[in-house]
């Protein structure tokens, strides 16, 4: 996105206008509710001394597991996995003093892995893992673990939130070394107490601001920071720059409160009011009482909005009513009004808005209540009732014994409203014990390490250097960072690569491509994967990709998704256009996105000004609910920038001739060829003509009229105007 733009461009307000078979899916509601009514009470380690247990076979595809307390339990659950399948959870049905649930069909060779959640004396407790292999006649274990020991699953309550799936456990990838459970996270990341003086937290607010706050020096540097507060409250303002996470450690977002506002405005002179520029910083998991009654989140690209209660007005534009360039709200209340006023495009998903007021091309809402109705393109908003697949980000939290633990939420389906409406997130939780920290210090060697022991990485604000590509293999990995940590592979290596395995889940990271081209940034699942996780799919959530403004990045593809399923839920893929290293043959990228995975969701899409197509989407069953394009700036002249059919230009976004399903909602695409003005787009969307490919709500601008863009999709939509205009295509075909 060019961040000084041309005339002409005004903001309005417009009228605030897997698996499972129906039985267990049934039991999986049941679970969800109870473990709702027991999730403040919390979970401890079990004790060899409590229970017995055994699988027997009452025939060779069926494998009965009995559980036998020494004290009575009032439930007894069940966590398991039948081979590499997806995790089930389920209530045990009792059977006199034992408790039993027989897992059917399971054939003979196959690994059984399976722990329990179950009550003693009131308190809730979580034994060891255990592993049993169909056809070995049967077995009875007194308590001893065949693997580590699975952790504290801290069931939450479903509530009224809807499109839940439930509670459920995520195993550990794996057999990690124990870990701390109140780890040194490093330097860069600072955490506050609700016992320190507000002065005292204020001042070290305001120093790490300063640090981070001027566009010109800022913007492009190594500093990165997070800023996490225990639950209470806080009487202070945070004033967010760049390259800053600021978040709650609650299990929920009212269980930290500002009395104060989280700002992000157009802050420095040099900005002119302009916010078009305010990249790369976050809020989460907290609630705020903002002075005034509006708290202002003026941003740009890679900012999101997470798990925030805001008991008042949010207001998305720059204080000088100057450009925005936004974003990105999910899994929030706002009790008052939400302005977008000047902000050209934004998605809102799964959140509760009092109203909603203004919108200049393209505003989004998925799963949104109190959001507007679906009157694309006048006014420009486009809103679907729910999200069709949805899971919400990981998170640190800390628990009542001041031990940190990272929440895992549940997979959820036709969600609308935050995931905590009911007063709890469901899901499950892991320990600090089975994630590595990385922080300062660390190598890809390292990393690796962690990973191939089966740990979880919990990610610290830096810029890492990878000489080697950091390999996921492992089921049910969870990778998450906070701080905007960075990772650059040099040498050309490719950065990261996640194997097609279920529920691996990537979250708050910034891949940096190097100065030798790298051939992609992040892969999903090799070549060729056709593995189905519907029931635990992967998720990249808050993952971000840059080529150049540092140094002159390379890299052909930012990110490929060959797994199936896999949700892709907040990404800006950015070829730089403003910064160092800047050039049609210095920061040189091919595509932004390719999706060969079928079945894969895409829910906010951010990807610009890559120099071939932008978004390659191949897969079938495709979705996408709000997209946000820029075309490159700067193709020299036309005969550098034509297609493979000799068209001109390349499309922003391409469905693959061989897709027959697809379709899409609320896209935007915009050219300003600056240094070529006579250079042209053909079209700005590409599919194939078949009535199961649709796009809704799509439209193009050329700002400020710098270059044209023909169509809209294929041959269908006006040319571009010069006054800086957009042309809609209400509905395709």
């Amino acid at each position: 996105m060019r961040r000084t733009f041309p005339p002409g461009r005004t903001g309005h307000r417009s009228r605030l206008h897997r698996r499972p078979v129906a039985l267990l899916a049934a039991f999986a509601l049941v679970l969800a509710g109870l473990l709702g009514l027991i999730g403040t009470i919390g979970s401890a380690s079990a004790d060899a001394s409590d229970y017995t247990q055994s699988v027997s076979e009452p025939s060779s595809t069926q494998a009965k597991v009995t559980f036998t307390p020494t004290s009575p339990a009032t439930y007894v659950i069940i966590h398991y996995q039948v081979g590499a399948g997806g995790q089930q959870n389920v209530q045990m049905a009792a059977s006199g003093s034992s408790w039993t649930y027989t897992v059917s069909p399971i054939s003979a060779g196959t690994v059984l892995t399976y722990s329990f959640t179950y009550t003693k004396n009131g308190p809730q407790y979580d034994s060891s893992q255990y592993t049993y292999t169909q056809g070995s006649g049967g077995s009875t274990s007194a308590g001893t673990s065949s693997g580590t020991s699975s952790g504290t699953s801290t069931g939450t309550s479903t509530g009224t939130t809807t499109g839940s799936t439930g509670g459920s456990t995520t195993p550990p990838p794996g057999n990690c070394p124990t870990q701390s459970d109140t780890p040194n996270f490093g330097s860069n990341v600072h955490i506050y107490d609700p016992s320190m003086s507000a002065a005292t937290i204020q001042s070290q607010l305001d120093a790490q601001f300063n640090q981070q706050k001027d566009t010109a020096t800022a913007q492009f540097s190594n500093n990165r920071v997070a800023q996490l507060f225990k639950p209470g409250t806080y009487n202070v303002n945070d004033n967010v720059g760049f390259y800053t996470s600021v978040a709650g450690l609650g299990q929920n977002p009212d269980d930290v409160t500002f009395n104060g506002n989280i700002t992000v405005d157009a802050f420095n002179a040099s900005d002119a009011g302009n916010a078009t520029q305010n990249f790369w910083r976050s809020a989460e998991n907290l609630a705020i009482n903002p002075g005034g009654g509006s708290d202002r989140w003026a941003v740009a690209q890679a900012a999101p909005f997470r798990r925030i209660d805001v008991h008042g007005n949010l207001q998305l534009y720059p204080a000088s009513y100057g450009y925005a360039s936004g974003g990105y709200i999910a899994d929030t209340k706002v009790s008052g009004e939400t302005s977008s006023i000047s902000q050209q495009q934004w998605y809102t998903r799964d959140s509760n808005l009092g109203s909603w007021a203004g919108g200049v091309w393209n505003m989004v809402f998925s799963g949104v209540n109190g959001a507007p109705g679906n009157t694309f393109p006048n006014p420009p908003e486009t809103t679907l009732a729910t999200t069709p697949v949805s899971r919400d980000v990981p998170y640190l939290y800390v628990d009542s014994s001041g031990k940190y633990r990272v929440f895992l939420p549940s997979l959820r389906t036709n969600a609308s409203g935050p995931s905590w409406a009911g007063g709890s997130t469901p899901g499950s939780s892991l320990p600090m014990s089975q994630f590595y920290v990385v922080k300062a210090g660390d190598t890809a060697a390292t990393i690796n390490n962690a990973l191939s022991q089966g740990c979880n990485l919990f990610v610290t604000p830096g810029v890492y250097h990878l000489n080697q590509t950091l390999n996921v293999t492992k089921a049910n990995t969870t990778i998450l960072g906070i701080g905007y940590p960075t990772l650059i592979p040099d040498n050309g290596v490719n950065a990261m690569q996640v194997a097609d395995v279920d529920g691996v889940r990537l979250k708050g990271l910034l891949f940096d491509a190097g100065t030798t081209n790298s051939q992609a940034l992040l892969t999903v699942g090799p070549s060729g994967s056709s593995a189905s996780h519907a029931a635990n799919p992967t998720t990249i959530q808050d993952v971000f990709f840059r080529i150049g403004g540092q140094v002159a990045g390379k890299a052909t593809n930012s990110l490929i998704v060959n797994s199936s399923n896999a949700i892709i839920d907040h990404i800006w893929a950015w070829r730089a256009d403003h910064g160092s290293g800047v050039g049609w043959t210095s920061n040189t990228a091919d595509n932004g996105l390719t999706v060969n995975g079928n079945n894969v969701l895409a829910t906010g899409l951010f990807v610009e000004h890559y120099q071939k197509y932008e978004v390659v989407w191949n897969g079938q069953g495709g979705k996408t609910i709000f997209f946000q394009n820029e075309n490159p700036y700067d193709p020299p002249n036309q005969a550098a920038w034509k297609n493979p059919a000799g068209q001109n230009g390349y499309a922003a976004y391409k469905v693959g001739a061989n897709v027959t399903t697809h379709e899409a909602w609320g896209l935007g695409s915009y050219c300003y060829f600056n240094v070529n003005p006579a250079v042209n787009n053909y079209h700005a969307f590409e599919v194939p003509n078949v009535s199961g490919v649709k796009f809704h709500s799509a439209l193009t601008v050329s700002l400020g009229g710098v270059g044209t863009i023909t169509h809209v999709i294929n041959d269908t939509g006006a040319v571009t105007a010069s006054n800086t205009t957009p042309s809609n295509v209400v509905n395709y075909p």
